[in-house]
């Protein structure tokens, strides 16, 4: 029995020796046809979240060339400095990421993967550029252009990631994405301008009114006031009735008339539609639960809920208050005349 199990054990040894030696003359092998393989060519992909390619491949492919990476080469393939030619690859600023390999077949296999514009600005000196998600400022392209949220009036020559206008450039990101990620924002904001004083004012695609939304803070709040307003109010008096809405302020809509006369058809008509839309709050509730509503009115924040909106005119001329108001009482729509 022993003299048995002893003959196994030598011949697995004798098995594993002779499969181990075979893997071994296989990567020897293998080594010495790599190292004696030459680059027969190279293949590109770029890849990036948009469909819109930016990197040039012809500009790759040169770059490619001009390293000694051609079509039926005869240079080795270890003569070739991959991390070098990834690092020179991505000296271009539209470049994210390159990664560079050869296949079994000797094929220079090139991926690179493109920044996607996140939004097109224009500084106070004229200058004009794309930024991506992390503020990276990218330049124009001829052959490609990107619809993308313009905005205007950014102060400095550059974009900056550091520093004062660090603030203003996350803000910038988060409107930007905020409104390319809701169809009826991208369709309806032309243009954001940025004022003075860092907030931001928008303009319209359907009517002549100017938005002005405050800063960055609070964006989906906002937005959904506007809506309500363009949804209740603007659809019933028209968008062109007034020359400026200002959300800036929590639990407020503040709509600043065309002209400085008031007719007592535009009193009352503008009561009515007050009414309106406080008798039609409640059955609004109900509606929306039978049926699809716009991602900006499904809110769970009691200041959105339309159930809570007590919309009154406001008769005193007076220019919009110069400090928040603490949303302590419940929303408000005020109508007002422009001085």
């Amino acid at each position: 029995m022993a003299v048995k199990l002893n003959m196994r054990k030598v011949v697995g040894v004798v098995v594993w020796g002779v499969v181990g030696t075979g893997v071994l003359v296989l990567l020897v092998a293998a080594v010495r046809y790599r190292n004696n393989n030459v680059c027969k060519g190279f293949h590109i992909e770029i890849s990036g979240p948009s469909a819109n390619l930016f990197v040039d491949k012809k500009g790759i492919a040169d770059l490619l060339v001009s390293n000694g990476v051609g079509k039926g080469g005869s240079r080795p393939i270890t003569s070739f400095n991959l991390r070098r030619l990834e690092s020179t690859l991505e000296k271009n600023v539209w470049i994210e990421k390159a990664q560079l390999f050869f296949d079994n077949n000797g094929i220079l296999r090139v991926n690179v993967i493109e920044r996607e514009p996140a939004a097109r600005v224009f500084t106070s000196d004229g200058g004009s550029c794309y930024i991506d998600s992390t503020g990276v400022q990218l330049p124009l392209q001829d052959r490609v252009q990107a619809r993308l949220p313009v905005f205007t009036g950014y102060p400095g020559a550059k974009v900056r990631l550091q520093g004062r206008d660090s603030i203003l450039t996350r803000d910038i990101l988060s409107l930007s994405d905020f409104i390319r990620q809701d169809s009826f924002w991208s369709a309806q904001v032309a243009q954001v301008n940025i004022r003075a004083d860092r907030t931001f004012e928008l303009l319209p695609e359907v009517g002549s009114h100017r938005v002005t939304l405050g800063d960055g803070s609070d964006i989906g709040l906002k937005f959904h006031r506007l809506y309500v307003f363009y949804k209740e109010v603007l659809s019933r008096t028209g968008f062109d009735k007034y020359s400026r809405i200002d959300v800036s302020y929590a639990g407020q809509v503040i709509g600043i008339r065309k002209g400085s006369e008031e007719s007592r058809y535009d009193s009352v008509q503008g009561m009515n539609n007050i009414r309106q839309l406080i008798q039609s709050a409640q059955q609004l509730q109900q509606d929306t639960l039978k049926q699809n509503v716009r991602p900006l009115e499904r809110s769970t924040m009691t200041e959105q809920s339309l159930t809570t909106y007590d919309l009154v005119p406001d008769a005193r001329p007076v220019d919009p208050p110069t400090k928040p108001v603490v949303p302590a009482r419940k929303p408000r729509a005020v109508m007002r005349r422009q001085p």
